[in-house]
């Protein structure tokens, strides 16, 4: 594949990254409770972050893929709950599963894009990134499962 598409691709990644940045500073805007808002604030900064990297990729024209070896836990929860609507004064519960829905889209955004390019660095990279958000996705709904089922002091 070449550079012209490498870039195209990144392009479009930072592009992805800037407006799920975004997303969770409005979100932010949303919410009252101080760890809800905490959790976006961490969202933003790791999609920051992310464009930060995928920046670096296209001055370079090359990525170091660094894959990690931990797999994340898909718990499935945005698959299986209806997404709430985004209003103001959400509770945490509802912050955390809008997010584990939009880290879901952004996942499948990269993983199917990466089955659309051959084997390559553009495809390694579209997969890391695919990565980083499922795992972004993890976290989102073990927030979500440990506010929305919260343990008693019985079990």
């Amino acid at each position: 594949m070449g550079s012209d598409t490498m870039q195209s691709v990144i392009d479009l990644a930072i592009q992805k990254e800037e407006e799920a940045y975004n997303f969770y500073l409005n979100l932010q805007k949303n919410v009252e409770d101080k760890s809800a808002k905490d959790t976006l604030k961490y969202l933003a900064d790791e999609e920051a972050g992310h464009k930060a990297f995928l920046v670096k990729c296209k001055e370079q024209m090359s990525c170091d893929i660094v894959l990690r070896p931990d797999m994340p836990v898909d718990y499935k929860v945005a698959e299986n709950l209806k997404q709430p609507d985004i209003k103001k004064n959400m509770n945490s519960e509802e912050v955390f599963l809008v997010a584990a829905n939009r880290e879901l889209y952004a996942h499948n955004f990269y993983k199917g894009l990466a089955e659309l390019c051959p084997k390559g660095p553009v495809k390694e990279l579209l997969l890391k990134i695919a990565g980083e958000e499922m795992r972004h996705k993890e976290k989102m709904e073990y927030l979500y499962t440990n506010t929305a089922f919260a343990q008693t002091a019985g079990g």
